[in-house]
């Protein structure tokens, strides 16, 4: 492979357009507890900072236990009224909250775009999924279905009642902090639970207003949001007697420390952690629309996607061709400020730290043998940009094909058999997702069968919809989103059997 590496991306700024957000688009800076606004039990506060500039954009109170406490006090109040309601009443709510959303929607993406840095149509379509999982949660849990009663054992009869859990403790990152917060609180209502939620310390705005334009519909003690670090108020959260479960998106180490705070209480735990996701590309595969695909799917949130195409295995015979075609598109990438135009596709990184990060991996890889195709490393000026990056000469085992990255970088390795693109694609800890590339339907099949991830696209990458689920095996943790099984994930079932005979 000889395309000539470098990074000659520079960054579109937005000097001279006005603020994405007003001091009055911001959400109250305090937790939401029991249907309103409240103050903390300390003073210490958290900085939010906008990743494109590192300015503080605002600051919010650093939850503790004691905040903690307060809020599932409140959810444990509220269960049992919640719980009760009809699914045709908790439907009619989820449907308002969707509009309620769907109202504010030009509000929510400016918000999230100012709070994470991401491009607009990143934030619009978080919204808009965000409106789609409430609709569908809405229509959804008023056609749950079980097995018919009946007289399973001679003269008993049998019911299945589905029920809820409870209070749902909830933990959500940083990467899409109003989404994935809607994917876990749209089921979780819908299936009549209460719940605390502790979005990410880093892009808590969202999640904040989304509290305060819905309070309206919902009863006090229904819905809290408590602030905070995962090693206070998440730890918290997890290890809390009254919680009945505890549910997080983030990394596989927040997911380990999860699992262990609910260990004592053998509460239930849903973990949809990271991804390093395979893209399996065979010598018939229509390398041009694998490129294509690739520009959204490798690099759609700047990388920060635990679904991304991150892992490239192309068949020897068509590596140099599919490399050329893919460093075309990604060199055509548009990097820049979400103000700086709609046709911004790739941000900065979250923070500093998470931006150390993924630079640490780009420092380390020729150590390894690895060739920079194009990108490579940060570009100037204030925020935590990196360029768009394709990572080629890439060896079996080396750490940046190994290790979940999280930033705009995507390796790729040459395989020579089907064997050998299996036996590596499966090599890794994670299975959250992956993509097959071919003409060839029986190999798609077969190759798809033997790929141990939970999602598995052909000739497709990153494709998501409301009614079929989401999440992984392996590392990648367990639990479903979205889709009915997520209903079945935040609910319980019970038999009741009744002896009729006379």
């Amino acid at each position: 492979m000889t395309i000539a590496a470098g990074t000659t991306t520079t960054v579109r700024r937005a000097a001279d357009a006005p603020s994405l957000i007003t001091e009055d688009d911001l959400p109250p800076a305090r937790h939401f507890i029991d249907g309103t606004f409240v103050d903390p039990s300390t003073g210490r506060v958290i900085d939010v900072v906008d990743p494109c500039t590192e300015n503080v954009i605002a600051r919010i109170p650093e939850g503790t236990a004691e905040d903690i406490d307060r809020a599932v006090a409140a959810a444990v109040a509220a269960k049992g009224q919640w719980g009760r309601m009809t699914p045709r009443k908790r439907s009619e709510l989820l449907h308002a909250i969707a509009g309620r959303v769907a109202d504010n929607a030009d509000l929510l993406s400016r918000l999230e775009s100012a709070n994470t840095g991401k491009p607009l149509a990143v934030s619009r379509d978080d919204v808009d999924m965000t409106v789609d999982t409430f609709r569908f949660m809405a229509g959804a849990v008023r056609a749950t279905t079980s097995i018919a009663a009946g007289d399973y054992a001679e003269n008993h009869l049998s019911l299945i009642l589905r029920e809820p859990l409870g209070v749902i403790g909830v933990v959500t990152p940083w990467n899409y902090p109003l989404l994935m917060a809607a994917w876990k609180i749209a089921p979780i209502l819908a299936a009549g639970n209460t719940l605390v939620i502790k979005p990410s310390e880093q892009t808590p705005l969202s999640t904040l207003k989304f509290a305060e334009l819905v309070e309206d519909f919902l009863p006090p003690g229904v819905l809290n949001v408590v602030n905070g670090y995962g090693a206070g108020a998440g730890a918290r959260l997890a290890e809390h007697p009254d919680v009945n479960m505890i549910a997080l998106t983030g990394s596989v180490n927040s997911g380990r420390a999860v699992a262990r705070g609910a260990a004592d209480s053998l509460k239930r735990v849903h973990l949809e952690l990271g991804g390093k996701a395979p893209v399996v590309i065979f010598e018939d595969a229509d390398l041009a629309a694998a490129a294509s695909s690739l520009r959204v799917a490798g690099f759609w949130n700047s990388g920060q996607e635990c679904g991304a195409a991150c892992r490239v295995l192309v068949h020897e015979s068509v590596a140099d061709r599919f490399v050329e075609q893919l460093v075309g598109e990604v060199r055509a990438l548009s990097v820049g400020e979400p103000q700086a135009g709609d046709d911004v596709e790739v941000g900065p990184m979250v923070s500093k730290a998470h931006f150390d990060r993924v630079t640490g991996y780009l420092e380390r890889a020729p150590k390894e043998g690895v060739r920079v195709a194009t990108g490579g490393g940060a570009l100037d000026g204030p925020g935590y940009f990196v360029a768009p990056t394709v990572l080629v000469d890439v060896p079996e085992g080396a750490e940046v094909a190994r290790e979940e990255i999280f930033g705009p970088v995507i390796t790729v390795e040459t395989f020579s058999d089907e064997e050998e693109a299996v036996r590596r694609a499966n090599g890794v800890p994670l299975g959250l997702s992956a993509s097959v590339w071919t003409e060839n339907a029986r190999r798609s099949h077969d190759i798809a069968a033997r790929l141990d991830f939970g999602t598995v696209w052909v000739n497709s990458h990153l494709v998501l919809a409301g009614e079929v689920p989401w999440g992984g095996f392996k590392g990648s943790g367990y639990g479903r989103d979205l889709s009915l099984y997520a209903l079945d994930d935040y609910s319980r079932t019970k038999h009741v059997m009744h002896n009729h005979e006379r």
